[in-house]
């Protein structure tokens, strides 16, 4: 079965999501439509890069993952589709593609599909899921698009790493509240080598022990713990930690370990 999943921002909610997913059954009816999520902040490129980057790989080989984040016409900007470990994407050029990927796609294609001009402002209900769709029923990037090489570069935000110190940053909030930061486990176990950690935030609070699971603690209680995405969280038992800890987007986190 065709397997189509969508990524977009909170203005694709309503009579625009149907018109999306409308879009794509009209030219693939038999298709599974997946919503990865349509609750990403307007224009959040960061964000939905990071919800795709850790949910795709879970789609079996051959999925196609429409982006529709920041997609309104701009003559500045290429709409591209491409294959990246045996799965399809389609979006526009506007950094999202380097902040998924590790490694460079093995096809890149900028799209070059008639539009119809009654949807020349909004690609997302046109353009791309004519693409998707195409690629669904196993057509060749080759057919929509002509081959390019490389994509638009967003820098994402690192962690400041010093020999007894990292600086990390708040990168995502989940659905529960839970605050992820852009610290990941490799770049934890590089720096720690066995030592005594603490790690310090908002409010003078600090956690000085990493959790296997959520319940490790009292409800109530606050923790650390690398999750699925294997980036360091910041979490509360049964609680809203973001909220509580007062947390948010950008918010600067610290471990310092000791020698």
């Amino acid at each position: 079965m065709a397997i189509i999943t969508l990524t977009t921002d909170l203005g694709y909610k309503d009579f625009y999501q149907a018109a999306l997913k409308g879009s794509i059954l009209s030219q693939l009816p038999n298709a599974n439509i997946v919503d990865i999520s349509h609750d990403i902040s307007a224009f959040n490129i960061p964000q939905a890069a990071f919800i795709l980057r850790n949910a795709f790989h879970y789609f079996p080989k051959g999925t196609v993952h429409l982006i529709g984040i920041d997609s309104v016409f701009n003559e500045k900007t290429r709409y591209l589709a491409l294959k990246y470990r045996d799965h399809y994407f389609v979006g526009s050029d506007n950094g999202i593609f380097s902040l998924l990927f590790e490694e460079e796609p093995s096809e890149i294609v900028e799209l070059n599909i008639m539009q119809d001009l009654k949807y020349l402002h909004f690609p997302l209900s046109d353009i791309f899921p004519k693409a998707a769709s195409h690629l669904a029923k196993g057509g060749k990037l080759k057919d929509i698009g002509l081959p390019v090489s490389g994509v638009e570069d967003r820098m994402s935000l690192q962690p400041v790493i010093e020999r007894d110190i990292i600086r990390g940053s708040v990168i995502y909030i989940d659905s529960f509240q839970n605050i992820i930061t852009n610290i990941t486990k490799e770049i934890f176990t590089r720096v720690q080598l066995n030592r005594d950690f603490t790690l310090f935030f908002k409010r003078n609070e600090s956690i000085s022990q990493l959790s296997w699971h959520y319940n490790e603690v009292p409800e109530g209680e606050k923790l650390c713990l690398f999750g699925i995405s294997n980036h360091l969280e910041i979490a509360i038992n049964k609680g809203n930690a973001s909220g509580l800890l007062g947390l948010h987007l950008g918010d600067i986190v610290r471990i310092e370990f000791q020698s």
